[in-house]
Parts: structure tokens; C-alpha cells; sequence
């Protein structure tokens, strides 16, 4: 097992050196360029910050996941279709857990890691106070009265 963990490790870090290492680049820019863009438009739609969202609202956590893979999933396919030709060129076969870890850490992780701050810094920025969820007794979150009357949001 220490062999694998070795060979792994060595393998993502002769990552930096070798061809295509623009790419190590380019795809984590991408991920935050679109990261970015979602945090603004969360923030223009008084959303909560997204990874916050996902852990603490499990009735929208199927759609949140549904509409970040919407954003992100491109980078990540290309993510991985990149790291598959890489591995053919150095290793002559793909390592599939080498293959995942990349993927996730130039695409994944970028816009997950970046996209609630945005928003958080656009609602400072922009003098919007975050929306406070209203509870029910049994805990269901309640949608403030002026958002379900159509009117504006309280400030």
C-alpha cells in the first residue's frame, strides 16, 4: 500500500515538471473565472455563499450540486481528458486515483473553494446584508414576506 501512496505522490508532483504543465495553469484560471462569476450572480440574487449552502440546506443541496457541476463540469471533463493524455505519454496507461485527484484539484476545487468568499465580498461590497432564514417549529425553513408577496427584499 506504501508502494501505491509513494508512486502516486511522485507521479502528481512529476505533474509540475513535465509536458502539459500549462494546463496546471489554464484549468485552476478557468475554474476561478467561473467561480467568480457564480459567487456575483449568488450575490445579485441575495443567495447564501455556496459550499455553506450545500452543507446546511439539505433540501437544495441536490440542485446547488446540480447547478455548480453545470459551471464547473466542463473544466472538469477537459481536466480529465488532459491528465488521461499526460498519463499515456509518461506512463503509457492511466492511473485512475491519479486521474480523480487531479481532476478534482485543478477544476473541482478552485471553484468550490473560491465562489462563496465572492459572494460574501460582493454582498460587503455592495452594502447587502445577508438574508437571515426564518425557521418553523418544525424546522423548516419559512421564506421572509416580502419575498413571497413578490415585493423587494428588506434591508
Amino acid at each position: 500500500m506504501s508502494e501505491i501512496l509513494t508512486r502516486v505522490w511522485e507521479n502528481l508532483i512529476g505533474r509540475l515538471a513535465g509536458p502539459m504543465n500549462l494546463r496546471l495553469i489554464l484549468q485552476p484560471a478557468v475554474a476561478t473565472i467561473l467561480a467568480i462569476r457564480a459567487g456575483l450572480r449568488d450575490a445579485r440574487q441575495n443567495r447564501p455563499p455556496f459550499f455553506w449552502a450545500i452543507l446546511r440546506n439539505p433540501s437544495r443541496r441536490r440542485e446547488l450540486l446540480q447547478q455548480g457541476w453545470k459551471d464547473v463540469g466542463k473544466v472538469f471533463i477537459v481536466a480529465t481528458i488532459l491528465d488521461v493524455v499526460y498519463q499515456l505519454i509518461i506512463h503509457q496507461g492511466v492511473y485512475v486515483l491519479e486521474l480523480l485527484i487531479t481532476a478534482v484539484a485543478l477544476a473541482i476545487f478552485p471553484y468550490v473553494l473560491l465562489r462563496g468568499p465572492v459572494n460574501r465580498f460582493a454582498k460587503l461590497a455592495s452594502g447587502k446584508r445577508p438574508q437571515k432564514a426564518l425557521r418553523t417549529r418544525d424546522g423548516h425553513n419559512k421564506v421572509p414576506w416580502p419575498e413571497r408577496l413578490g415585493g423587494p427584499q428588506s434591508s
